[in-house]
This record gives C-alpha cells, structure tokens and sequence, in this order.
C-alpha cells in the first residue's frame, strides 16, 4: 500500500456497499457507502486537479468536523496534493500565517464566515488562486467557487483518477498540521502517506476495532487525533457517525448508540462533573446511594488492574451499584459503549477509575503530532490507569538520562515545514524528542509524569508537576473548570481557578447565591467549595507540592481568547501574561 487514496481504492472494492460514514440529517442520519464515498472523492479530484491541486502543491482545509472535510482531504490527496490543517477558531492572522507558510494556493472553506475571514487578508494571500466554499455562494470576481459546482470533472472515465492515485509515493507528503503550540510561533509538522499507513496498521493489529463497530467522531479533524482516526476507520471499514457539535455530544451519543468514541480528557471531566453536582444538589438518600456506588465501583476496578480475584460479596455489591448507578450513566452514551479512548491531554486517573467503575472503560492513550498522535495505547486487557499503555507495534522508546521520551520508527515525521534546525533538535540521532517526562513500568507500560519545560522548580530547588495538580484538583471539584498551578523559581506554589458555569448556576440558584461569575468568585460558599479540593489534594502531597495561595477567575480560559489551544491544553506562557499581576500578588510581602 502506498498511499491512503490507494488504502480507500482497496476499501471500496473490499466492501464496496457497507456504511462508511452518517451524518445529521432533516430528521435523524443519512448514511453514505463507501461505493458512495468514492464516487464524490472521484469527482471533487478531478476537478481540484483542473484548479491546480496536484503533486508538490497543498491546499488548506479552514472547516470544522463533518462530512465535506473527510471527502476534500481524500480528494486532495489523491490529486498527490498535500492538504494543510486550519482551526476554525483560528484568527483571519493566524489563518494567513498557516496558508502563506504551507505554501498553499487553493483553500477550502466551510462557509461564509470563514471566507470572509480569508478575504479580510486576502492582500497576504498572492499564491491563493482559488477559494471553494462548502455552504456558502460562489462570488463575481471567480475567487470563490462552491464545492457543488465541482462536479467531476472530465468525461473519460476512471483512468485519469487511477493514474493521479497510482502516481503517489509513500513517502510523499500528505499533510501539514500547524502545531498550536502552548509557546511560540506554529510549527508546520510534514507527515508522509506511510506516516499515516504505518499508525492506521499498528491500530489494526492490536485488533481492538472491527467493522461491526460503530465509531462516533466530533474530534477536530484539524488536529492529528481525529486526522488518525479518519484513516484508522478506513483501514479496518468501521462506519463512522460525524458530527463536530460540541453541544450535540450527548444528544447524538443517545441517538446513535456507538460502541467506540474518542475524545479529550475535558470532555471526560465535563461529563464527571455533570454527575458529581447533580448528585450533590439532590443530596439525601440519592446522594449516598452515589458514593456508595462509586466506592464500591473504584474498589473493583482497582483490583482488576492488580489481576486480582474479586471476592464474591464483592460482586453482589457491585451488581446492586450497577443496576441503581452504572446501568443508567451507560444509557446516557447510548448504552452500547465498548471502551472510550482519551488522548491528547493528561486524563486524571481518579476520572478514569470513576468511568471503569460504570463498565465505561477509557483507554488513554498518547502520542504527538510529531509522531502521527498514535505511539502508545493501553490494551483492554492490561489497562493501567495512570499509564499511556505500551507502544503500539513498531514504535520504539526510550528513555533520556534526564528522563526525557524518545521515540523513532516509520510514525515519525519527515520534519518541520521550512524549518531545518528545528527539525535536527528535534530529531537527534534519529529519534524524536518529545520534550514530554516519563518512564517505564515493569510490563512496558509509558507513565508520563510532565512536560520537559513545563516542570515547576521552586526558589527552593524542589520540581513539581503543574498538569498532575491541576488534574487532582479538578477532579475533586465539580464546579472548577480549569485549573493553572504556577510556582516557577518562586518559593511555593499557587494557582489560578476558572469556574463551569454550567455546573455552578443549578448549585448557586439552590443555594442561593449570586449567579454571575464575577460575583461569585470572591463569594466565601465559592471559595469555601474550591477550598476544599485544594485542601483534599494537598494532603497527599509534599509540603513544597501544596498549592498555598488560589485565585478564582471571572473568565473562563477559552481557545477564543487565547488561552487554550485548539486540543484544550492551558497556554502556559498565555495565562502567566494576562494575569501576571494577580499572580504576583500571591507573593507580595
């Protein structure tokens, strides 16, 4: 296999009439075949092709997770183009930088707004011959054209098609993924065709998908985690349901009842804390049903991760919690769920142990998108919460003297775009430094314990992982919805806590108390509730490790506003700006 247009070619024949993908539709899903899927990406490759999309050139994507954006990237590469990412939440800025640096001549925008936005810098955008609207209209000067108006292009048949596919070499580039960087300027990462072959393969080896599966995408397509699993779902055949909404989460889980879905570890916090307040706020018996359940839950699913034998009033008291808990959680994600897969963050393990305890396992998982976001993943098997699971098939790791993760083999990237010493740092010796701190267990198993150049050292010398204390404290706070734990070279620890004002109204209207943020925060009930889970974590911690001081914020950290990338990592460099002075208020006198 060469190329993922010829891994498409090979799926369509192999299971020419099965469900590839559905999507929303007027009153319920549409489903398409991947006979279907290939007839549209045929067509739309003819016609990028007659735009002047073909081997050596990229074409940028600006559009969130649906349908169109799967069908143009298999059309952009199959014109042996290679496609470039854009968020779109991305500035029209930063949207230019990402379309001027990749080289990019052609873009393919979801709507109006977006043009608009491209438009608004279309005087920095000279190689630009060509903008194709997904919903929206073509305009009078031809610079945008709609993509149903690219109907197919020339009238002799497949082979032109073929060709175009049988021309692409493995190593040729595929995509170009802009990492948002939680510190400075984005780095174009070139990914090649056997990049992606070679991930999609390692997953299928590990035989955890079939095509009796039903897979559920929202992740970013933009971002290499849902760029993998796109491929992934067309290596094995698994039909996939698409829709990018955020607020239709859960509506959609219900409706379309899938047995896999990956996500970032917020999403699993949101849906934690949603259970955890709602609980609270109703109290009394329910309330202690809850706790309970869960003590109970996380006893067992402590011992399975020991391999230990579980006894059997244990297992009554366990089945009593699952028909009046766990059965009900399941339900609201459509009541067929297999397993969750986390990555992309740091998933905190008392989340994790919470979910395994309701029969919803998560595998966490890890990679860069440096390494084609998938190099190790926990088995079902062996799961280790906490861990990142072993490497999959292929991927060799080592560990640095200074703790540092290495990992080489064909997942990682040709290099960054324009960028040679970059890419020498960061390919030294021939194995990719991640920057990310870890180590191995006895079975092989990746525990990652924090950024390189993100660990806290005290005035007083002693290291402390910020993300591990953040995680803690916002498991054990419904209410919190991100926390940023700062400390560097001073001489002791604080932090910075933003409210999820969905949690927090319900809890404030009972409770009667304010429910704007910016009078809620300094409320001693508020500040009693977050006070407690700091407490609760810093009693487990070394006293350099306890957070001293916190602040809650009226704002939310948001990928708007610059706090967040696009995968909900905390902008580190961002937030110690912005609220540079509250965070030197901690240390005043």
């Amino acid at each position: 296999m060469s190329s993922i247009p010829a891994l498409l070619r090979d799926r369509i024949a192999a299971t020419p009439d099965a469900e590839a993908y559905r999507v929303p539709s007027d009153g319920g899903w549409e489903s398409f075949s991947w006979r279907e899927v290939g007839e549209r990406v045929h067509g739309l490759a003819l016609s990028l092709a007659k735009l002047g999309a073909g081997p050596g050139r990229r074409v940028s994507i600006l559009c969130s997770t649906r349908l169109e954006w799967i069908l143009t990237d298999l059309a952009v590469l199959a014109t042996g183009a290679a496609t470039t990412t854009i968020y779109p939440s991305n500035t029209a800025a930063e949207s230019a930088f990402v379309i001027t640096d990749s080289g990019s001549t052609i873009v393919i925008a979801e709507n109006d707004d977006q043009v608009a936005k491209i438009r608004s810098v279309q005087k920095e955008l000279p190689d630009v011959t060509c903008v194709v609207v997904i919903d929206g209209s073509a305009s009078d000067d031809g610079w945008v054209v709609t993509l149903d108006s690219l109907s197919g292009g020339p009238d002799d048949g497949s082979g032109d098609y073929d060709a175009m596919v049988d021309a692409i070499a493995q190593d040729d580039l595929a995509t170009l993924i802009y990492t948002s960087g939680t510190t400075g300027r984005p780095k174009g990462v070139e990914l090649t065709h056997d990049n992606w072959l070679y991930a999609a393969g390692a997953v299928r080896e590990l035989d955890l998908i079939s095509p009796a599966d039903l897979h559920f995408l929202w992740l970013p397509l933009s971002h290499s985690f849902g760029k993998l699993l796109e491929v992934v779902m067309i290596d094995i055949g698994v039909p996939t349901a698409i829709d990018g909404r955020l607020d239709k989460i859960a509506e959609n889980l219900g409706e379309v009842q899938p047995t896999i879905m990956a996500a970032a570890p917020r999403i699993f916090e949101k849906i934690h804390n949603t259970v955890a307040a709602t609980v609270q706020r109703e109290g009394g018996v329910k309330l202690k049903i809850f706790n309970w359940a869960r003590a109970t839950g996380i006893r067992v699913s402590k011992a399975r991760q020991r391999g230990a034998a579980i006894p059997l009033t244990t297992r009554a008291e366990y089945a009593l919690a699952d028909r009046l808990v766990f059965a009900k959680l399941r339900d609201r994600f459509g009541g067929r769920i297999r397993y969750f897969i986390s990555g992309a963050a740091p998933l905190n393990m008392e989340i994790a142990e919470f979910f395994d305890a309701a029969g919803l396992t998560i595998l966490e998982g890890y990679g860069l998108t440096e390494s084609s976001a998938g190099s190790f993943l926990n088995r079902p098997e062996s799961v280790k919460f906490g861990s990142v699971g072993p490497p999959l098939p292929g991927t060799q790791v080592r560990i640095a003297d200074d703790g540092e993760i290495l990992i080489g083999g064909r997942g990682v990237m040709r290099g960054y775009h324009g960028l040679p010493e970059a890419t020498a740092a960061a390919l030294e010796d021939g194995w990719l430094h991640t920057g990310d701190i870890g180590e191995l267990d006895s079975a092989g198993r990746l525990v990652i314990t924090d950024r390189k150049k993100e660990l806290i050292k005290t005035s007083g010398g002693k290291y402390v992982a910020p993300t591990y204390l953040e995680g803690r404290i916002k498991a054990a706070c419904p209410y919190v919805s991100h926390v940023f734990v700062h400390g560097d070279r001073r001489n002791y620890v604080t932090a910075l806590v933003t409210l999820d004002m969905d949690m927090v109204t319900p809890w404030a209207q009972a409770e009667s108390l304010p429910t704007d943020p910016h009078e809620l925060r300094g409320h001693p009930r508020m500040r009693e509730e977050v006070q407690k889970a700091v407490d609760q974590v810093n009693a487990g911690e070394a006293g350099y490790a306890t957070v001293k001081k916190f602040a809650i914020l009226a704002d939310d950290f948001a990928v708007e506003t610059g706090e967040l990338t696009a995968s909900l990592k905390i902008k580190r460099k961002k937030v110690e700006e912005r609220y540079g002075e509250t965070l030197d208020s901690f240390y005043e006198g």
